[in-house]
């Protein structure tokens, strides 16, 4: 009897292995809540997934501690493919947070979606009409312009850091619990001058209420078009961008990986994918592969460890 039960339980757990990846629902998880790009682009992923792939794809927002809590609770998930991260690079939130219950070997890169840059807005009223006179003014004035970040270790704070180092100035910031907040405070007149993504302030640019001295890439993004890039601007040696991408914990086997990786680049080529993502001001950037991502990361991680130090903060 023993027998015949040990053998019920090897025919099981062999074809429970022999079953082909994916044969359940998959779940897609964010640091951020609803409405911002990370959200968006994490609904663009598993519409694409679904496509693809020919299984549900739920997502499952998560937000607090500027992603920690979705990264965490990634890093700890089975490795079995079905479990999946859209996050930023993990080095900003490793040289920030004193404490982290995850480490970036606890992940597996599966590719990069989408990149884009921020954008360098003043009030339209503003006596600053391009980037030379912010920069000018800042330079004679330091301390005395105050940006509204959307948090330590958000793209847009991290690209107000580099602009300052490049730049030769240095702004007073003013910490907001995210892009939009930080955008009111600007438009309230609290603040002169805010670094933001593109869906943040992009209706109040359209709207005139905004006015964008340039995106925070040297050069400007098709997907923001008539907002030069930071050269053509008048800062040449400043590149600043943004990306997002998906991870799966360690130890989660290649060929799913490689299938996740293969579902979503078939979906990034799409045209109307490629025109959703740039009405974010983002531009589809697929990996050419898992182990081109993990590079792209390894590459990229010094120069954001120096930025999370340059500008010296520090959560607890």
């Amino acid at each position: 009897m023993r027998l015949i039960a040990l053998l019920a339980a090897w025919m099981l757990a062999a074809s429970a292995v022999a079953q082909p990846y994916p044969s359940k629902p998959l779940k897609l998880v964010v640091g951020y809540p609803p409405g911002g790009s990370g959200d968006f682009l994490t609904r663009m992923a598993a519409d694409q997934l679904v496509k693809e792939l020919g299984v549900a794809v739920v997502v499952e927002n998560q937000p607090g501690a500027g992603g920690n809590i979705a990264n965490e609770y990634v890093a700890k998930a089975p490795a079995d493919g079905y479990t999946v991260l859209n996050a930023t690079h993990f080095a900003v939130n490793l040289a920030l947070y004193k404490d982290t219950r995850y480490k970036e070997s606890d992940f597996a890169a599966v590719t990069k979606l989408a990149t884009g840059p921020t954008l360098i807005c003043v009030r339209a009223d503003s006596q600053f009409k391009d980037l030379k006179e912010l920069v000018a003014y800042a330079k004679a004035n330091p301390g005395k312009l105050f940006h509204a970040s959307a948090g330590f270790g958000s793209a847009p704070h991290l690209a107000s850091v580099l602009f300052e180092s490049v730049a030769g100035i240095k702004f007073t910031h003013v910490q907001f619990k995210g892009g939009g907040p930080a955008t009111q405070s600007l438009l309230a007149g609290d603040t002169q001058v805010n670094f933001a993504t593109a869906p943040t302030v992009m209706g109040f640019v359209r709207a005139s209420r905004l006015r964008a001295l340039a995106v925070s890439s040297r050069d400007g993004s098709p997907s923001i078009p008539g907002v030069p890039g930071a050269e053509k601007a008048g800062l040449p040696g400043y590149d600043y961008t943004f990306w997002f991408g998906l991870f799966v914990p360690a130890g989660t086997p290649g060929a799913a990986i490689a299938k996740l990786h293969g579902a979503m680049v078939k979906g990034l080529a799409k045209p109307d994918v490629r025109d959703k993502i740039a009405l974010q001001g983002m531009d589809p950037t697929p990996s050419a592969s898992p182990a081109a991502f993990e590079a792209d990361i390894r590459a990229e991680a010094p120069a954001l460890e120096k930025l999370v130090r340059d500008s010296g903060a520090k959560v607890e």
